[in-house]
């Protein structure tokens, strides 16, 4: 059986299952919050980081977008479901599968991957809404220490609420982004060029290298990697044992959202730019629409790029948090010895008070700290899943070959990637 045959049918699902299961408004709500946390701020420089290599390596990594985002997501979400105990979160199905101590690394390690990306959440939901006040409104420059305190603590006050008011919460956000996104997408089209002579045609081992060394960037621009295992362990209580099919289900459809809205919108910013335009702005540091701002002195998207920012970070924020803190619980719980319950409140403590901190001293090591937990995150995302199902037997019957290799192989280069732009 061949590769694309083999990913289609795992990307289409079964419609006997589909049926059996039907849809719900629950299920819409997922979709939502998973594409929240995919797209964070980052998204606004993504046209730049992959316009950069050429209209070629953008096509090849569009189409490889898809079922790379789903095939990986859907397999951490199994590998969460595969624990023998009900509700058991990543740390506890990380220490059935692979022992004590490496458990207990790897769950380490998949905290820290996400912490600082909080961080960075954090200082970055900060300046979006003080150059906001300041730029926008005419107001005078608030206080630092009290408008982060407050942004970080709304933040965390939202995930405290429970589960129903976080997917409110993602839906009154998410919903306007979206908007937003084929809104802006739509109107840039008119600007749509056609300079690309240099990139007309393959290029053999310059062409090969740039899709490589673009792989961790649409690994990362579509991860919701945070929120599966809190995604999973809703599913199983909400739908029992159908909860593995659903949980592919809904990760299809979130990866379609996030496939459909997202590519458009970097397809449109690339088109609406010449390669030495894009080259200028990656120079300049700044998001695609603070570039096309600046050289088009256009008000809709001057007003659009604070609007796309806040709503972006916040979404993505619950998200990771929502990771960041069932993983710190269970570590907590197991090094102190605390009951569950009050390990997660002394954890969230810890991470407001960590967050609130660093939104404050606004520090400039924060994009290599990001960059930094990249190997791990796409190591856990990618690589770990695969392992798990050759190992664990209640994995068993996942194992079939081309997909399993596909998510392996796409997985490794991203890790190597990585470690190659950290090196160079």
């Amino acid at each position: 059986m061949s590769l694309s045959v083999d990913v289609s049918r795992e990307l289409s699902g079964s419609p006997s299952t589909m049926a059996s299961t039907g849809w719900r408004r629950h299920d819409t709500h997922w979709v939502i919050s998973l594409f929240g946390t995919a797209v964070g701020a980052g998204i606004l420089f993504l046209p730049i980081n992959l316009g950069l290599g050429g209209i070629w390596p953008l096509i090849i990594v569009a189409v490889l977008a898809g079922p790379m985002t789903f095939l990986a997501h859907r397999g951490l979400a199994r590998f969460v479901l595969s624990s023998s105990r009900p509700q058991a979160d990543f740390t506890e199905v990380a220490e059935e599968h692979f022992g004590k101590m490496a458990g207990r690394l790897i769950s380490a390690l998949y905290f820290l991957s996400i912490f600082p990306i909080l961080l960075i959440y954090g200082v970055g939901l900060t300046n979006t809404v003080e150059s906001f006040m300041v730029n926008q409104l005419g107001l005078a420059s608030p206080d630092r220490v009290m408008l982060s305190g407050v942004l970080v603590f709304a933040m965390i006050a939202v995930m405290l609420a429970g589960e129903k008011a976080m997917l409110r919460a993602f839906a009154v956000m998410v919903y306007p982004l979206a908007a937003i996104l084929l809104a802006l997408s739509c109107y840039l089209i008119p600007q749509w060029q056609w300079q690309w002579p240099e990139v007309t045609a393959f290029e053999g081992t310059s062409f090969l290298n740039t899709v490589w060394l673009a792989l961790p960037v649409t690994v990362f621009a579509f991860s919701h990697a945070a929120a599966i295992s809190g995604f999973a362990n809703v599913q199983r209580r909400e739908y029992g044992e159908q909860a593995e099919t659903k949980s592919g289900l809904i990760l299809r459809n979130t990866t379609v959202m996030l496939v459909g809205f997202v590519l458009f919108f970097v397809f449109s910013c690339v088109l609406s730019l010449s390669p030495a335009q894009l080259a200028e702005a990656k120079a300049q540091n700044v998001s695609v629409l603070s570039y096309l701002a600046n050289i088009t002195d256009n008000p809709v998207i001057v007003t659009l790029g604070p609007l796309i920012a806040f709503i972006a970070i916040s979404s993505s924020f619950l998200g990771h948090f929502l990771g960041a803190r069932e993983s710190l619980k269970s570590l907590i719980a197991k090094a102190t010895g605390l009951p569950l319950a009050k390990a997660d409140k002394l954890g969230i403590a810890l991470m407001f008070f960590a967050i609130w901190g660093a939104a404050i001293i606004n520090p400039g090591i924060l994009g290599l700290m990001e960059t930094l937990s990249g190997p791990v995150i796409a190591m856990i995302l990618f690589i770990m899943p695969v392992v798990a199902i050759y190992k664990v037997e209640a994995l068993a019957r996942f194992r079939h070959r081309w997909v399993n290799g596909f998510i392996l192989l796409t997985g490794a280069l991203a890790v190597s990637a990585l470690l190659f732009s950290l090196l160079k």
